[in-house]
């Protein structure tokens, strides 16, 4: 069998090449980044075990996944906006959902495949399909590949979904403004006591503050709002300082521990805006080529996004492995079963933006989140 040619090495790449080696099936990835530490692979994430974890498993990694787990970390309170805590949980090691810094999952995955498989630094700008399901990947700089199978592993953006589909990324109407405090405990104390040992979040109409307590004693801020692209624009990103008053501001009247998430951050403050592609996104089956992760059903942030596309890439490394001789009904089976699940996703992230930055009441809030984080 010819190699599978994935683009983009991001986790559900990785995952997919990974499932597809322990299947005894070659895998090529192609990555626009120079190389494995050529940038920031963002913070913690919860890999949960009715998805994220059942890819590792079928990637034969569980062990390997154990070991980079940050104890502890599963720890969570919810506060209200003058610093009263409304819901707390302590990790008592039995949640199903351990946190791991994203770039040591990435390193992981990247260990446990063969020398060369990820080539870096070929950045894809498009793709044509050649007619009987081959395809021509066409690179930054010239050059070039044709291949029996592509995947689109490449995120909201990707290259490889015009082969299936017409639809674009749409903002969300929300963005983040992302933070990092460092050395926290000592730096910084109090908001350190205030986010705790694990994740914390502040819910309010519009608005809210996520954080994380990551290695080495740092703190992950991710300050929530729902805005028009246009207000954000008025904010001048370049000079650092006016740009974390002018966020901070937005929550006058919030508890100072809270708001010197914003106005202490030990980094520029960094946009973030939210993207996603139309509800229901599907397309009819295309012979040679299919999407997985953001590049299929990119969301709004709902804490599914990494799980999902790693869950994508085993479940599509599976398919194809379980249909050695016939390609097309491995994608059909792994295409179904995807866009039936992610169509109940639509509908649970629409229902977490409503309660996370909807007009609630906090009294509603606490009575909803025992349910909601009752396996975190």
């Amino acid at each position: 069998m010819n190699p599978v040619t994935i683009v983009g090495a991001g986790l559900g790449g990785l995952t997919l090449a990974r499932v597809l080696n322990v299947n005894g099936m070659p895998a090529e990835v192609y990555e626009a980044e120079a190389s494995a530490e050529a940038r920031a692979q963002g913070g913690m994430l919860d890999i949960h075990h009715y998805n994220g974890q059942l890819a590792l498993a079928a990637a034969d990694l569980m062990a390997e996944f154990r070991a980079i787990v940050l104890e502890g970390r599963q720890a969570m309170r919810a506060l209200r906006p003058d610093g009263a805590v409304l819901f707390e949980k302590a990790d008592d090691g039995t949640g199903g959902r351990p946190e791991a810094q994203r770039a040591d999952l990435r390193r992981m995955l990247l260990d446990a495949l063969p020398e060369g498989t990820v080539r870096w630094g070929r950045k894809v700008i498009g793709a044509r399909s050649l007619g009987g399901g081959r395809h021509e990947v066409i690179f930054a700089g010239g050059g070039g590949l044709t291949t029996d199978l592509l995947v689109g592993a490449d995120g909201a953006w990707s290259r490889v979904r015009p082969l299936v589909s017409a639809a674009v990324p749409e903002y969300a109407g929300t963005s983040f403004v992302e933070t990092y405090l460092f050395d926290a405990d000592i730096r910084h104390p109090v908001a350190a006591a205030t986010v705790g040992g694990g994740s914390m979040f502040v819910p309010a109409e519009g608005k809210g503050i996520t954080a994380h307590r990551e290695r080495g004693g740092t703190l992950h801020t991710y300050v929530e709002l729902t805005r028009p692209l246009e207000w954000f624009d008025d904010i001048d990103f370049a000079d650092p300082a006016a740009a974390a008053a002018r966020i901070a501001a937005e929550f006058e009247g919030w508890a100072p521990e809270l708001t010197a998430l914003i106005s202490d951050s030990d980094t520029p403050p960094v946009l973030r805006p939210h993207y996603a592609l139309p509800d229901g996104h599907r397309w009819d089956r295309t012979p040679g080529v299919t999407l997985l992760g953001d590049a299929a059903h990119l969301l709004a942030p709902n804490g599914e996004g990494a799980n999902q596309a790693m869950y994508d890439g085993a479940e599509l490394g599976k398919a194809l492995a379980a249909h050695p001789g016939d390609v097309e009904t491995g994608l059909a089976e792994y295409e179904q079963a995807m866009f039936t699940r992610m169509s109940q996703a639509d509908d649970e992230t629409a229902a977490h933006l409503k309660e996370m930055l909807g007009d609630t009441t906090y009294e509603s809030l606490l009575a909803q989140i025992p349910e909601h984080l009752r396996d975190h």
